[in-house]
């Protein structure tokens, strides 16, 4: 079996137990996720079956997309709900002020990592030193926020919708912004709503996928990750040549492409340049 499989995660799973599980649903061992989500959350998690663990590193760049919970006037060591309080004060803020403070965090911006997180410094996962009661300096990264929205107010909880890059810190963002607002804040909910161009509304629930009889009815064509790339058909000569990993000329414009068989098979992504088409990465069953 070959293909993508968009997961919807549950919470209190990471998502090595989810690959885990579904090495045994789809009887393989080459299985491997895009984009680690924390147990906490909920959402989307694409899962790359066979040959698609091929396509997995053309999948960490993607950005994602958030639904989660802001809880005012608390803050933790983990900076989201889960972890040891360190302060609790009273909040009185507008949603002016609350839009105000939004605005900040819009666009590129610099945030630093939280201590529990799997980076790592001289070697040692943050999160090792963390649970030890240890903290290390970290350099603030720039990471870049698409799009900030405050959904809804409910007492203390803000709800918000966040699209960011690669490398962005939810719950860093959460703690930060409850920060900026006075009153200090942790994440208190999570859920991924799109990573890449895979939705929530596309996602499979796990547990449905691990009931299901056919469970291979799920998987994507790995082309589906590559789908803002124009396709083409390649001739049989021009087949041969990918197939032997050759290059070959073809009258197409410079830039990246999907190159599929006569018959529909998806053969590569591959890249033209001065008429000359080459593999990036190919995909066809080698036997």
């Amino acid at each position: 079996m070959n293909g993508i499989v968009i997961v919807d995660k549950p919470q209190d799973w990471t998502s090595q137990d989810v690959t885990a599980r579904l090495r045994r649903v789809f009887q393989t061992r080459r299985i491997g996720h895009g984009g680690t989500l924390d147990p906490m959350a909920t959402g989307v998690l694409p899962v790359f079956v066979g040959r698609a663990t091929r396509a997995v590193e053309f999948f960490e760049h993607a950005e994602k997309a958030y639904e989660t919970v802001l809880r005012l006037g608390i803050t933790t060591d983990t900076e989201d709900i889960s972890g040891t309080v360190l302060s609790q004060q009273e909040v009185c803020v507008t949603e002016a002020q609350i839009q105000q403070v939004l605005e900040h965090f819009r666009g590129e911006i610099l945030q630093v990592p939280p201590m529990y997180s799997a980076l790592k410094v001289n070697g040692q996962k943050l999160c090792n030193l963390a649970r030890k009661g240890r903290e290390v300096e970290r350099q603030p990264r720039p990471i870049t926020i698409h799009q900030l929205k405050l959904l809804k107010q409910e007492g203390i909880d803000l709800h918000l919708y966040v699209a960011c890059s690669k490398g962005t810190y939810i719950r860093t963002l959460c703690k930060d912004i409850g920060q900026a607002l006075g009153c200090g804040g942790c994440m208190a909910q999570l859920r991924r709503v799109q990573a890449g161009a895979y939705t929530i509304e596309e996602a499979v629930p796990l547990q449905q996928l691990l009931e299901m009889e056919h469970p291979e009815t799920c998987l994507r064509g790995i082309d589906t990750l590559f789908a803002s790339h124009p396709a083409v058909t390649l001739t049989e000569n021009q087949e041969k040549r990918c197939r032997n990993g050759n290059t070959f000329s073809i009258s197409l414009a410079e830039g990246t492409y999907r190159a599929y068989s006569a018959s529909g098979e998806f053969l590569m992504l591959a890249k033209v340049e001065n008429g000359v088409m080459s593999t990036v990465k190919s995909f066809f069953d080698p036997q």
